[in-house]
C-alpha cells in the first residue's frame, strides 16, 4: 500500500507514514535501520540476517524516491542499500510492537546494545 504522504522529521529522526485507509504510523530512524530490507542485513537466507546494533543515534541522512513503487533511505551511519517498498514499510509499521520486541530480544539473548560503542562526529 502507497501512503498518501511521507513525513521526515529530522530533528527527532522519525518517519511519518499516512496511508489512504487513513491509518498513520511513526517510525524511528533506527528501527528502519536495524530492519533495513538490504542484504547487508537480511542476509540472502533468514540464517544469514545480521543483527543490527549500536544504532541507537543514527538518523536519516536522505531519502530517495525509487520510482513509484519504494524509498531509498540514506543513513547517517553510511548504510544506504536498502530499498524500501510501499508494502515492506506498511509491514514495518503494522507490526512495530512485535517486531521491536524481538529485536530487543535479540539483543540482550546476543549480549548486544542498541548502544554505539563509537559515536562519530561529523
Amino acid at each position: 500500500m502507497k501512503p498518501s504522504s511521507i513525513n521526515v522529521h529530522r530533528k527527532s529522526a522519525t518517519l511519518e507514514l499516512k496511508f489512504p485507509n487513513n491509518e498513520a504510523y511513526t517510525l524511528s530512524a533506527e528501527y528502519l535501520r536495524v530492519f533495513s530490507p538490504s542484504a547487508e542485513v537480511q542476509g540472502h537466507s533468514p540464517d544469514q540476517a545480521v543483527l543490527q546494533h549500536g544504532k541507537r543515534y543514527v538518523v536519516f541522512k536522505d531519502l530517495e524516491p525509487q520510482g513509484h513503487y519504494a524509498l531509498k533511505i540514506v543513513f547517517s551511519d553510511g548504510h544506504d542499500s536498502g530499498i524500501f517498498s510501499w508494502d515492506y514499510l506498511y509491514e514495518l509499521a503494522t507490526n512495530h510492537e512485535s517486531r521491536w520486541e524481538g529485536y530487543l530480544a535479540n539483543l540482550q539473548s546476543e549480549g548486544k546494545s542498541r548502544e554505539p560503542q563509537f559515536i562519530a562526529v561529523d
